[in-house]
């Protein structure tokens, strides 16, 4: 079923009336080349020793090109026959259902017209049942007659009919001839000097400016095209958007209100062009499924609708642009889902789709310069061991790391291929970017990076025991022992990313057994702080007040330089690794600070201890004490140690 048939299910009649009329004339120039061959038939078995008539012109006209139907009907008059009862005719019933489908295309536009003539319908209807009982041989003059005359004072006629629904169709075709509004086919609109025109012009061209904003991203991929009419109070526009039947847009605004009804056969899809259009401030109904004959192979597919209620025109406008700028990112979409999904899961399929049409990029360039490919070679040139037979992305980089590089690939393919470069320069550019990653991935930095995760949580451990006795909880059991289960969670989440690491390093151990390294040496330090958090509830718990002044302190100075130390320790692993000098040193200068706050713990557990043999009531307090000031000692001690892992591996990958 043809692209207009989808918009009038959604209720826009309005709408596809030129494609409609475009549609009758092409068959039009149909029947008339069946009329022809009617004719020539005729006069073929009439006269079988003439040569035949060459109908290769009238074919062409017609706008038929396939090979096996030009032969078909190029042979019927040659293969015509007289007899003593008329015209032999082979294949007359295929031709009569070509003459049937023909003539109700070419009458609907006309039936439709609100003010034609009721004649017509009855016209049209006694032609078609005409048709449906046409005999099946043969043809005797008077059948003959019926079909092909011309004169009116002989009585109706086929192709008088033919005729004069040409002359109604062209008359409807100069009614909406329209004109072109910044690349849109509009008609119907008032006059462009009027209040009403000038207004629906603005709100069109507005719409078209989002449009052409990124239409360049899908290539020459077809679709995109618009069409815009005014029916009554209403400004209705309707992008046909790729080649699919029942994928269809239409827009109606009326005052400061529009509304956007969208269908399409894939759900998936529906949902990440609603987030869209809910981002660009979109209420959405309930999403609807509906199945309907000759659409999408009679097939459900899901329709709904989104509403905007302006505050003003400019805020109308702002809303018509960013519709039409997001519609370029449902071409091929499902295409590329399915396709990044050999790298990521679904979602994060989507989340990546999701970025790029938020960054304007889109992903039919992807696709255009190798798509799946252009990853797959990447994968393929980081040399022996670094990606495993059935690997994909996610397993090597992990989740987050592998989205962030299949964006950037996007966004890399959609620049190479804008600015005309072929794809062998996105491939070289795609193995060069993965190269990078990796290197990054195995310093251990980066966004999302298991390092970095394990150091912000060994930071809510830190921060979360500095805060702890900074408020007193060493005099509260309750707060103290709150302080432990949490601190007791954290800990365990840091473990979890070592055990992955852990399972990374044992399938890739060219590229993550560094990581794992650094992530077990890390969990020392998520360890001991751990330990000092309990030994806080232990103390509040056993002897709340069993700690003087000079004794909690102390403690809270030693928490405040371990807290410090981590910090930096957090700073180091976000930028360890990335290629510029500027970062290394950056790096190189929070491990310093690391390392003059471990210098800085040992002299504060001395001044813990002898404020403790000073200060405590009892061996409990001095005990507890003392394990608290230990295990943050403890804690600044494996950070140095992480630390000069962390400075070795920057000399070792510092640019020159």
């Amino acid at each position: 079923m043809i692209k207009q048939e989808a918009v009038a299910a959604l209720g826009q009649d309005a709408l596809v009336r030129p494609a409609r009329v475009r549609e009758a004339l092409k068959a039009n120039d149909r029947l008339k080349l069946a009329l022809t061959v009617i004719q020539a038939s005729a006069a073929q078995a009439a006269a079988p020793e003439r040569p035949a008539v060459d109908l290769a012109h009238e074919i062409a006209a017609a706008g038929i090109h396939e090979r096996d139907e030009v032969r078909w009907w190029r042979e019927l008059p040659a293969r015509a026959q007289a007899s003593e009862h008329g015209l032999l005719l082979p294949d007359l019933d295929r031709l009569a259902r070509h003459l049937g489908t023909d003539l109700a295309t070419m009458a609907r536009p006309v039936l439709d017209d609100s003010a034609a003539d009721a004649p017509w319908a009855a016209r049209v209807a006694h032609w078609q049942d005409h048709l449906q009982h046409l005999p099946t041989q043969p043809l005797d003059k008077a059948a003959l007659a019926d079909l092909t005359r011309g004169h009116r004072d002989e009585g109706d006629s086929l192709h008088l009919l033919v005729m004069d629904l040409h002359k109604a169709l062209n008359r409807l075709a100069a009614q909406l001839h329209g004109e072109d509004v910044d690349g849109a086919h509009a008609w119907g609109l008032a006059p462009s000097d009027s209040p009403e025109g000038a207004v629906d012009r603005s709100r069109l061209s507005a719409f078209m400016r989002g449009l052409a904003r990124t239409r360049h991203l899908k290539g020459t991929h077809p679709g995109l095209d618009t069409s815009a009419t005014r029916d009554g109070e209403r400004l209705l526009i309707q992008n046909d958007i790729g080649t699919n039947d029942a994928h269809v847009l239409v827009l109606q605004v009326q005052g400061l209100a529009l509304s956007l009804t969208y269908s399409d056969l894939h759900r998936t899809r529906f949902a990440f062009f609603q987030q869209l259009l809910a981002e660009a401030g979109a209420a959405w109904s309930e999403v609807a499924s509906r199945t309907q004959a000759g659409l999408n192979q009679g097939e459900a597919y899901h329709v709904g609708t989104a509403r905007w209620e302006a505050a003003d025109e400019p805020a109308l406008q702002q809303a018509l642009e960013a519709v039409g700028a997001r519609i370029v990112f449902l071409i091929d979409w499902n295409r590329a889902r399915k396709r990044l999904q050999n790298f990521v899961g679904k979602e994060d399929a989507i989340a990546v789709l999701a970025t790029a049409a938020h960054r304007e990029c889109g992903h039919m360039a992807w696709l255009v310069a190798g798509g799946e490919r252009l990853v797959w070679d990447a994968m393929a040139a980081q040399g022996e061991g670094v990606f495993r037979l059935g690997d994909r992305l996610e397993d090597v980089l992990g989740a987050p790391a592998a989205r962030d590089w299949l964006v950037t690939l996007l966004e890399l393919a959609a620049t190479g291929v804008g600015r005309g470069q072929p794809a062998a320069w996105v491939a070289d550019e795609a193995r060069l970017l993965l190269a990078r990653t990796l290197r990054h991935h195995a310093g251990g930095g980066g966004f999302g990076s298991p390092l970095q995760e394990h150091a912000s949580w060994c930071h809510a451990l830190a921060q979360g025991l500095r805060d702890a006795l900074a408020h007193g909880a060493a005099r509260h059991p309750h707060a103290a022992k709150a302080l432990a289960t949490r601190a007791k969670h954290w800990e365990r989440r840091a473990d979890e990313l070592v055990e992955q690491a852990r399972h990374r390093a044992e399938r890739h151990p060219a590229t993550a057994s560094g990581d794992a390294e650094l992530l077990h040496a890390a969990d020392d330090i998520a360890d001991a702080l751990e330990e000092a958090c309990f030994a806080l509830s232990l103390a509040a718990e056993a002897r709340p007040d069993g700690w003087g002044p000079r004794t909690t302190a102390a403690l809270q100075s030693l928490a405040d330089a371990v807290l410090s130390a981590v910090q930096e320790h957090v700073k180091a692993v976000t930028i360890v690794g990335q290629d510029s000098a500027s970062a290394a040193d950056e790096t190189l200068d929070a491990l310093w600070h690391v390392v003059q706050a471990e210098r800085q713990c040992d002299e504060l557990l001395r001044a813990a201890r002898r404020a403790l043999a000073h200060e405590a009531k009892d061996a409990v307090a001095w005990a507890t004490g003392n394990e608290l000031a230990s295990a943050l000692e403890k804690a600044s001690d494996h950070l140095l140690a992480v630390g000069h892992a962390l400075r070795r591996r920057t000399l070792a990958a510092r640019p020159e």
